[in-house]
């Protein structure tokens, strides 16, 4: 469940070509804490952070999310998901992206390392002790490092209701074209006030999680730091949202409407 989460944040995105000043819409500092329920019920919570690091001798933008499982459904379903990204702060290309998660004792750890030049990825899975390169599409992002890198390009004064566009992205073993279509601009009410959001529909893949391909809506913040507020999909099991619940280290003053 809280992969899926950190998979939904991943969508949130895209359109344009890249902004002339990179990272414009965010610093290092930033961090997010999302509350993720259905209705009433809070299932868990999940965060996201970004840190200025080096990379083996090159300088990086370190993107940390994490997601852990609270109160009862701790108790009889216990979730701890980590997911890394290792971005290049100017060309926003992922060099490294890392997923370790346990999932009710279901357990993944692998990291995937790119090579924009020869378009390859190396991935090692460490649970099972295996590597591979693999071949994957020009400009690929990782699910993590997609959502800061299309932070960058979205210029909501050229938006119109219905436009579609298309990133590639690689995520686990496998490339994906993700496609998303913007639905128009709403305000949304949450416990932090009312906030101005351009709404969206990503399409997403109908199988193991989601009801159909139309099953999920995002809302961003309609300003220049382009946040996530709102998260809601159609899944299998029910209705599951995430919510913004706190933040710090925004690049720009945040605003909520006063009516």
């Amino acid at each position: 469940m809280m992969k899926n989460i950190i998979f939904f944040l991943a969508f949130l995105y895209t359109f344009t070509s890249v902004a002339q000043e990179q990272h414009s819409s965010f610093k290092a500092g930033e961090w997010f804490k999302f509350r993720i329920h259905y209705g009433w019920f809070t299932a868990s919570y999940a965060t996201l952070q970004i840190k200025e690091e080096n990379l083996e001798g090159k300088p990086v933008l370190h993107i940390m999310g994490e997601g852990k499982s609270s109160g009862l459904l701790n108790a009889f379903f216990k979730v701890e998901d980590y997911y890394e990204s290792y971005i290049d702060p100017v060309k926003m290309m992922p060099y490294r992206f890392i997923r370790k998660i346990n999932e009710g004792g279901h357990i993944k750890d692998i990291q995937i390392d790119f090579d924009h030049g020869k378009s390859e990825a190396l991935i090692t899975d460490y649970k099972h002790k295996t590597e591979r390169t693999v071949t994957v599409e020009r400009d690929v992002q990782d699910m993590v490092s997609s959502f800061y890198y299309l932070r960058n390009v979205i210029k909501p004064e050229t938006l119109k209701k219905g436009d579609v566009e298309y990133v590639n992205m690689f995520f686990d073993k496998e490339n994906y074209v993700f496609k998303l279509k913007f639905l128009g601009k709403e305000t949304v009410k949450t416990d932090m006030g009312k906030i101005r959001c351009l709404k969206f529909r990503p399409y997403v893949i109908a199988k193991d999680v989601f009801k159909e391909e139309e099953s999920m809506t995002v809302w961003i913040s309609d300003d220049d730091n382009r946040m996530p507020v709102k998260i809601k999909a159609d899944i299998l099991v029910g209705s599951i949202t995430a919510d913004l619940e706190a933040f710090k280290g925004l690049k720009h003053p945040f605003k909520i409407v006063v009516d």
